[in-house]
């Protein structure tokens, strides 16, 4: 009789949740009180439901251990999943209790740990796994610079189909990556190595290290900039976060959130920093008396190549529907692009929907009135 394949799961129940609200992230003290407060949602159990249902085929031949309640329990058990609890987290749950329970799958000798959340739930899962276990990120917080992660968290489940029907499977060792949550939330990204972690290699649904610094090539960023300044003309215009959007904000001598979300229309600044509905607010009072269409100025993440889903969940999809995907402008040196290595640009935007309708070719603007067709994927 072949033995079950042991999934070990892990939720960090409030991952991500301040992103939506421009708080950049769940860690420090009150975050999270004070996101659920803002309206909030969270969103890593649904998340990760997404990669447990590619292995809804497979659940004759999968036993999950996992932790109580929003930790994991609740979830597995929703889906239909043979479910051991492994361990009882407090409530609230704290960082130690992803520790512990880490410990506690160990313990259990399950095959790989599946583990949902950001930078920070990786951190703790690194600080007890070592070299111990295999493990694999649902990418369900603000920060994901880690190359622990899946790109999607569809293609997290498709990694762990691979090893469920036995497929060959690289083990390699990939970085944990964090930043610096009290800087990121002033405008300042200092990331810093705090180990590796084994993860199972797929290159088509691993990210890599997410790329930092910022664009070297001066001239082709004024290019790019003085191309969506003449497109977007007094239009209302959304701009999302990153160092080249930030350009254009900078070649206009307006005051920029190099991690937020901004609202700028003929040359000026509406609102800086916005939440999700704050955004969607401005959207609807301004949008009914303006005669030219919103525009959304975006740009991609270096080495991993989001353009939603990772650092913008301000954008929520009915956000993008209220602007409509026509308005978008995608903007990137071809450099950057370049260095994607003819992966797809990726739209996570949480809504499948809406996912398939941005996938296809998309025009990206490289420099002024310099265009090329690149493709978008939705996530698998």
């Amino acid at each position: 009789m072949t033995s079950k394949f042991k999934l070990g799961l892990i939720i960090n129940p409030i991952a991500g949740i301040g992103g939506s609200v421009a708080l950049k992230g769940s860690d420090g003290e009150g975050i999270a009180e004070k996101a659920l407060s803002l309206g909030a949602e969270a969103k890593a159990n649904k998340r990760t439901a997404t990669a447990l249902a590619v292995l809804l085929p497979y659940k004759a031949q999968i036993e999950v251990l996992t932790v109580n309640g929003d930790m994991g329990e609740q979830r597995a058990v929703e889906l239909g999943f043979n479910t051991q609890v492994c361990y009882t987290a407090q409530s609230p749950t704290q960082a130690q209790d992803t520790e512990n329970a880490v410990n506690a799958l160990l313990a259990n000798n399950v095959d790989i740990i599946l583990f949902a959340g950001g930078d920070g739930t990786a951190r703790n899962v690194c600080s007890q796994v070592a070299d111990k276990c295999p493990v694999l990120g649902v990418p369900a917080g603000c920060k994901i610079h880690s190359g622990v992660y899946a790109v999607t968290p569809k293609a997290a489940g498709r990694v762990i189909e691979m090893m469920v029907t036995h497929q060959l499977v690289t083990l390699s060792e990939a970085d944990v990556m964090d930043i610096d949550e009290s800087l990121f939330r002033d405008g300042i990204v200092k990331a810093k190595r705090y180990g590796e972690m084994k993860v199972p290699i797929e290159l088509r649904y691993m990210q890599a290290t997410k790329s930092g610094g910022k664009e070297s090539d001066e001239l082709v960023l004024q290019d790019i900039a003085a191309h969506v300044i003449d497109e977007v003309d007094d239009s209302l215009t959304v701009i999302g976060s990153g160092s080249t959007t930030a350009f254009v904000m900078e070649e206009q001598g307006l005051e920029n959130t190099l991690l937020g979300v901004d609202l700028i229309q003929d040359q000026s600044v509406i609102a800086n920093d916005l939440t999700e509905s704050q955004l969607w607010e401005l959207l609807e009072k301004l949008g009914k008396n303006n005669e030219s269409p919103i525009r959304l100025v975006i740009t991609l993440i270096g080495g991993q190549g989001h353009i939603f889903g990772r650092g913008n969940q301000q954008l929520s999809p009915r956000v993008i529907r209220k602007i409509g995907i026509d308005n978008i402008l995608i903007i990137a040196t071809k450099s950057k692009l370049s260095a994607l290595e003819s992966r797809p640009l990726i739209a996570d935007t949480g809504d499948e929907l809406l996912d398939k309708e941005l996938s296809g070719f998309l025009p990206i603007i490289t420099g002024y009135k310099d265009q090329v067709l690149y493709p978008v994927a939705s996530p698998e």
